[in-house]
């Protein structure tokens, strides 16, 4: 009998033990958020997908480096990378064809991480096709107070309602072979780049806003400039028109040389020289 009763409590011990580790090895493993920026490129030219990997803090969330990630399109594995000191990572893929692939971000294999995963998507645009750029501030109705500036992300009002018209009158560009691009300042939204571009993302999608390239602009003097030139530099010769709400915006294209249409009409004396005007998103398409 005791015989019969020692051979049963090491078999409990044989199957508990290793459960235990099992449960706690699961308690180990940190929470975490993975946020994915747009990507554009041009068709057999590779595309830079970025994604950030946050652990969840009580205070504030932190960087995980070191941990593997994992590019996914159309259900297969395409890229892959690690993350740096900062949970910041990149993935390379070269598309062969033209058009907007959704792509998803996914944490690999690691025993620290819980699975997470990010999305957001590829741009692949034909270099000859006109492309506008479209300030996100124009897309929205009037802030409560004169003062300020229409937001979309965590500080702002993630309800904020769209103007009249917009989203349809840029599907009607968008027939007219226009490819779009969506800019966000991630000071205005409250959030870093990788926050700001998929808060951004998601207020388009919700509104019902065609898929276009949301670029988020740096925090400095002249970032959405400096973002132009990069683009004009590596090819993107047809950006040539900025639809915009703010003087700022408009002023960069006009510095150089572009076009640039302000909507709606803006307060008297606040219309930059040579700047084109729309009182309402369906005149848009009339001073293009």
């Amino acid at each position: 009998m005791m015989d019969l009763l020692c051979r049963a409590w090491w078999c409990f011990l044989f199957i508990a033990i290793p459960a235990s580790a099992s449960m706690l090895h699961a308690a180990d493993k940190s929470a975490a958020s993975l946020f994915v920026k747009d990507a554009l490129t041009a068709p057999r030219e590779p595309a830079m997908v970025e994604a950030k990997l946050l652990e969840k803090r009580l205070l504030n969330d932190a960087g995980l480096g070191g941990k593997p990630l994992e590019l996914v399109i159309d259900g297969k594995v395409v890229a892959t990378s690690m993350t740096g000191g900062d949970g910041k990572g990149v993935l390379v893929y070269t598309p062969k064809a033209q058009g907007v692939a959704p792509v998803q971000v996914r944490v690999g294999a690691t025993p620290r991480v819980a699975p997470t995963d990010g999305q957001a998507n590829l741009l692949v645009w034909e270099r000859r096709n006109p492309i506008v750029v479209i300030e996100l501030a124009a897309l929205t109705e009037e802030p409560g107070s004169p003062s300020q500036l229409p937001a979309i992300g965590p500080a702002g009002d993630a309800e904020r309602k769209p103007m009249p018209d917009a989203a349809d009158e840029i599907e009607k560009l968008t027939k007219f072979y226009y490819h779009v691009i969506y800019t966000v300042s991630s000071s205005t939204a409250g959030a870093d780049a990788f926050q700001a571009s998929a808060s951004a993302r998601q207020w388009l999608k919700t509104h019902k806003f065609p898929t276009g390239y949301v670029m988020v602009l740096p925090s400095v003097e002249n970032g959405l400039g400096t973002k132009i030139d990069e683009l004009h530099a590596a090819g993107w010769k047809t950006i040539k028109t900025g639809i915009g709400r703010t003087k700022t915006f408009v002023e960069v294209f006009l510095q150089r040389r572009l076009e640039a249409v302000m909507v709606p009409e803006p307060a008297r004396g606040e219309t930059p020289r040579k700047a084109k005007v729309a009182k309402v998103w369906k005149d848009v398409r009339k001073k293009l």
